[in-house]
């Protein structure tokens, strides 16, 4: 029976859950051993409110769960960086991050990433490369460690020339450690990357392709919505792992100079009626947090996943 479970990315609305951060300015201005054990303090919290944050989407019904990046502020800083067993508290964040694990495997909810849009494998400066690969690690050791399996990432900037971006892409993937390759998902975007575009990377590289429908809408390839799905969900087949989707709605409409913006809810109109036939995971990208996801839920089960 197909079963469409819906994921929260990053941060809550209304729930009292928080995750700190820090600058590497502020960090600057403190001897080493107090950088450290400040990161350790904030590295403790984000732990602990990730644990929260599996629990409280798991009381909702949520399926899903997006994880702030930078969960272990400035892990990369070329100035500021640190290694997890640097910190003070290491141990206890550890102990936290397999608490998550746990929870999420006994309550079966899934964990992502979705890196930021500086790290890029296809740009052409080998600054970019190396700072991406770095990031990639990063989140590819706590990924391992809380049980995440999806990296999301967009083919980045075409250059002047997407087939040859697309190239450096394919080469810089094969410098990444295992642990990162085999969470790495690539997801169509609203300016460059369609899934046309992406298709025959992730065919070629193991890569599964998490469509965004919205993005979709806005940078279209001659796909239907329908056809790019089945494109999707075809490259998660052979990893044998349940497909990803990312949906949202424009702030203003589609009518709208503008319609990349997220709204703050997700209207039903926008949903792809024929999801419902899928056993999937679907994001949902609004500004509404989890009251846009537990709204969406609540129309589309209302719907019966009838087109508006």
């Amino acid at each position: 029976m197909p079963v469409l479970r819906f994921g929260l990315c990053c941060v809550f609305s209304r729930e009292p859950i928080r995750f700190r951060q820090t600058t590497a300015k502020a960090l600057s201005a403190l001897s080493r051993s107090r950088q450290l054990a400040k990161l350790s303090e904030i590295c403790l919290a984000n732990a602990e409110s990730l644990l929260a944050a599996v629990q409280a989407v798991s009381s909702m019904g949520i399926g899903a769960f997006r994880v702030l990046s930078p969960i272990f502020p400035r892990y990369t800083h070329p100035d500021v960086g640190y290694e997890l067993d640097d910190l003070p508290e290491a141990d206890a964040i550890r102990g936290f991050l397999a608490s998550v694990n746990d929870y999420r495997s006994i309550h079966d909810i899934r964990l992502s990433f979705h890196p930021d849009q500086f790290v890029t494998l296809s740009s052409p400066r080998d600054e970019v490369v190396d700072k991406s690969l770095e990031e990639l690690e990063y989140q590819g050791l706590v990924a391992e460690l809380i049980g995440a399996d999806v990296i999301n990432v967009h083919g980045g900037g075409a250059s002047g020339d997407k087939k040859a971006a697309l190239q450096r892409f394919r080469s810089n993937f094969k410098k990444l450690s295992g642990r990162v390759r085999q969470r790495l998902t690539l997801e169509n975007d609203d300016v460059v990357y369609t899934v046309a575009d992406l298709h025959p990377v992730c065919r070629d590289l193991g890569i599964p392709l998490v469509y965004d429908v919205h993005h979709h809408r806005c940078h279209p390839d001659g796909l239907t919505a329908e056809e790019a799905t089945g494109i999707a969900v075809e490259t998660w087949a052979k990893t044998g792992r349940e497909p990803y989707f990312h949906i949202s709605s424009p702030e203003q409409g589609w009518e709208a100079r503008n319609p990349r913006r997220h709204g703050n809810y997700v209207e039903l109109r926008d949903f792809p009626g024929f999801w419902m036939t899928l056993t999937a995971t679907i994001d949902v990208e609004a500004r509404a947090k989890e009251l846009a996801v537990l709204k969406l839920m609540r129309d589309v089960l209302q719907s019966g996943g009838r087109n508006h």
